[in-house]
């Protein structure tokens, strides 16, 4: 097998759980946003308007904004270059479907 071929399927495999886990991330991030504004609006008194504007300038919110954007970019970052090997692995398919043809041509 050529070895550009073996180096994607090694990524894909040592790397499948790496990318399960930032999805993991960002979702829990991505729920755990709404949790976060829904406690902090209950620490001011208001309307909604204004208890959910401090919700949205609160620190820790922003905390939260920065880390679901690290997350997604794991996420895509890890997707992308699975895409890429498994690419590498279909072109890899279809050269050898390919060659098989020409091999059976010249038979």
């Amino acid at each position: 097998m050529n070895v550009d071929i073996e180096k994607a399927l090694d990524f894909m495999r040592d790397n499948a759980g790496k990318l399960a886990e930032a999805k993991a991330n960002r979702v829990h991030l991505e729920q755990f946003r709404k949790s976060k504004k829904a406690l902090l609006m209950r620490q001011v008194e208001g309307p909604q308007h204004v208890r959910e504007s401090y919700a949205y300038a609160h620190p820790s919110y922003i905390e939260i904004l920065d880390g679901l954007k690290a997350a997604v970019e794991e996420e895509e970052r890890l997707k992308w270059m699975m895409i890429a090997a498994q690419t590498k692995c279909d072109i890899w398919r279809t050269v050898q479907a390919s060659n098989r043809r020409v091999d059976r041509a010249h038979q």
